[in-house]
């Protein structure tokens, strides 16, 4: 390892904490795979980031049977796979796909 001076530090820093943001990076791309089929399960702040809503928001949708969940105890979560389905369902068809019939 070679020896940093005192002016050579900054520079040292800012490489170093470049590399920190890469190893960041890879530990979250690593920890988001998943296998294929697996599901995921995500908890209400998760769901809300995921689907854009304030939490508020959601608690409504879960009250009145609109969105698909899961209580297990006093704590709510939601499937990623399930939400995704939630979500195509509100999906519009296109005029092309209206005029051939699909």
């Amino acid at each position: 390892m070679a020896v940093i001076t005192f002016e050579q530090l900054p520079e040292a820093v800012s490489q170093l904490f470049a590399k920190v943001e890469k190893i960041e990076d890879l530990l979250l791309q690593h920890n988001c795979k998943q296998t294929p089929g697996e599901d995921q399960f995500l908890t209400i702040e998760q769901a809300c980031e995921f689907l854009k809503l304030e939490r508020q928001t959601i608690y409504g949708l879960v009250s009145s049977a609109k969105i698909p969940c899961m209580k297990k105890g006093k704590r709510l979560y939601f499937s990623k796979n399930e939400l995704s389905a939630w979500i195509k369902t509100g999906r519009k068809r296109t005029i092309a796909e209206i005029k051939s019939g699909l």
